[in-house]
C-alpha cells in the first residue's frame, strides 16, 4: 500500500467488524482518524496494497493477527515519563495512600510495563511496596508478556535515569535493574509484586477496588463515548477518595461524571474521587 493510498471509511468499518467477529476485539469506539492511521501503517509494513489482502490474512493467519494486534495497539511509553507527574505522586498521593493497611493500584493499558515498574520504584522508596498490590492490564497479550519479562534496551536507560532524577529520585537508578548484554532487566522484587492480566477497557468490567488508578495516554485513542465509559469504569473501581491519573493530553472534560472528581493538580492530570 503506497503512501498515497488510503482506506475508505467503509473498508475500515469492514476491518473493524471482521476483527470483532473473528477475534473478539472491539475497536468500534476507538477514534477513527487515529485507528485509520495505525491500520494504514500496518498495511504499509506488511506490504499490502488492498484491504482485501489485509482481511484475508486477518481471517486465515493467526500469527499475522498477533503481529497486527501488537503493531496496532502499541503505546509509546517510558519509565518516569512526565517526571513532574511522578513528583506529584511522591509528594501528594503516596503520603495519603500510606494510611491504608493494604494499597491496591491499577495500571490500565500498561503497554510494555515501564510505567508500572516506575510505580514500584516509587513505592519502594516510600517504604510502601511490601503492602501494595499492583495490577497491570492491557488489551494486548504480547505487550503483557513483554511487560512480565521487565527487559528494557540499555540504550534507553540514560533517558530513563534523567526522568527518574527529575521526578525526585535520590538513589542510584542502576540499583533497580541488572545489565545483561544490551538490555537492562528490572530486578526480581519489582517484577514479582505486579499481577499482569488481559483486560479490555471497551468491554470488560470492574474487577477490584483500588486506591489509585493510572490510565495514561490510552484514552487519546478512544472516541468521546468510550472515554466516558472508561471514566465510569474507573470511578466505580475506585474507593472513596481514591486517585485517578490520566495522561497529560487527557482530561475529564467530556465525561458526564466530571463533578464526581476533584482535581489534585490540573497540570499533571491527577484527580480524586469525591465521597
Amino acid at each position: 500500500m503506497d503512501s498515497q493510498t488510503q482506506l475508505t471509511t467503509e473498508e475500515l468499518n469492514e476491518i473493524i467488524h471482521l476483527i470483532h467477529t473473528q477475534h473478539g476485539y472491539d475497536f468500534n469506539d476507538y477514534a477513527r482518524a487515529s485507528l485509520l492511521r495505525r491500520v494504514t501503517r500496518c498495511m504499509n509494513i506488511a506490504g499490502f496494497k488492498t484491504s482485501y489482502e489485509l482481511k484475508y490474512h486477518l481471517t486465515n493467519d493467526k500469527s499475522f493477527f498477533a503481529w497486527f494486534l501488537e503493531t496496532l495497539t502499541v503505546n509509546v511509553t517510558e519509565m518516569f515519563r512526565d517526571p513532574l507527574f511522578y513528583k506529584d505522586l511522591r509528594d501528594k498521593v503516596l503520603p495519603t495512600l500510606a494510611s491504608y493497611p493494604i494499597i491496591k493500584i491499577w495500571h490500565a493499558g500498561c503497554a510494555t510495563g515501564e510505567e508500572v515498574y516506575s510505580m514500584s520504584i516509587l513505592l519502594q522508596e516510600a517504604g510502601l511496596l511490601n503492602r501494595t498490590r499492583l495490577y497491570a492490564t492491557d488489551l494486548n497479550p504480547v505487550n503483557l508478556e513483554k511487560a512480565r519479562q521487565g527487559i528494557i534496551p540499555l540504550k534507553q536507560i540514560k533517558d530513563y535515569t534523567t526522568n527518574y532524577i527529575k521526578s525526585g529520585g535520590q538513589n542510584d537508578f542502576s540499583s533497580y535493574y541488572t545489565a545483561q548484554y544490551d538490555n537492562a532487566i528490572i530486578r526480581k522484587e519489582y517484577r514479582e509484586c505486579v499481577v499482569f492480566a488481559q483486560h479490555n477497557l471497551a468491554v470488560d468490567q470492574v474487577f477490584n477496588e483500588f486506591q489509585l488508578i493510572c490510565c495514561r495516554n490510552v484514552m487519546i485513542y478512544f472516541n468521546h463515548d468510550l472515554q466516558n465509559r472508561a471514566i465510569h469504569l474507573f470511578h466505580d473501581s475506585l474507593s472513596p477518595l481514591g486517585y485517578l491519573a490520566l495522561g497529560i493530553k487527557e482530561s475529564l472534560l467530556f465525561t458526564d461524571i466530571k463533578q464526581q472528581f476533584e482535581s489534585v493538580n490540573p497540570a499533571t492530570r491527577i484527580y480524586r474521587r469525591k465521597k
